[in-house]
């Protein structure tokens, strides 16, 4: 009798064809997408999830947005272009576009996570950030140039306007959680004036370390000043 030779689990499927169209971008090597559509859970095993092309992706975007930057603002220093990077490439807008693209329809799953409940933003976030990278196996540079001018050119517009860039808490709170893991917390260290006009002094924390304390005539006004300067020490050129 002929020994039986196990077969190979198989291969998990999804709509290629249309997750192709959404993104604008045909892949000689479609196996690329569907390694970059496989979420953990639904992997055989780790290496061939997308953990590997995300971690490339982020780079790759990175790259892309920080060339963009380059090339639109000239007259921009190099603490401006990275608060404007810093919300372009965040979590919260991989996450978004990944929404817009509605590739959590393309997402291929195990048992542990349902697409049909809630998704977790990071994995939207990571989603994204792996369909870059394989485009940039498949293609190079190019297509990635591609879907950046198209997907993210109007958050780069938008930050560099003020839309967003303005809001420094916003920003300090991306930063921190990519960077850190952690959510930034604001302190009053000081009160001055009578009560109808009174005036804060408030430092923004980051874990254990403090950021330069700011007035302001209100908290609010306050809070955002003081994540202005966390910023700006955050992001400030290391010293010779």
């Amino acid at each position: 009798m002929a020994k039986r030779v196990p077969r190979d689990p198989p291969e998990p499927t999804t709509d290629v064809a249309e997750c192709q169209r959404r993104i604008g971008y045909q892949f000689r090597d479609p196996s690329l997408l569907v390694a970059a559509l496989t979420h953990a859970s639904g992997a055989q095993h780790r290496l061939a999830s997308n953990e590997r092309l995300e971690f490339l992706g982020d780079a790759i975007l990175g790259f892309i947005v920080c060339e963009t930057l380059y090339r639109l603002f000239p007259d921009s220093l190099e603490g401006d272009l990275t608060r404007v990077k810093s919300v372009v490439v965040s979590r919260e807008t991989c996450g978004r576009i990944s929404e817009q693209l509605g590739l959590i329809d393309f997402l291929i799953v195990g048992k542990g996570l349902s697409v049909n409940r809630p998704v977790p933003p990071s994995v939207l976030s990571d989603l994204f950030e792996s369909v870059v990278a394989a485009m940039y196996l498949d293609g190079g540079l190019e297509p990635v140039r591609t879907l950046v001018a198209r997907l993210l050119q109007p958050e780069i517009d938008a930050v560099a306007a003020g839309e967003q860039g303005s809001n420094h808490k916003s920003l300090l709170q991306q930063l921190a959680q990519r960077d850190f893991g952690v959510t930034p917390t604001y302190e009053v260290v000081d009160e001055a004036g009578p009560d109808h006009s009174k005036s804060f002094h408030v430092a923004a924390h980051i874990g254990q370390r403090s950021y330069t304390p700011a007035w302001g005539r209100n908290k609010k006004e306050a809070e955002q000043r003081a994540a202005s300067n966390a910023l700006a020490e955050l992001l400030a050129p290391p010293a010779d």
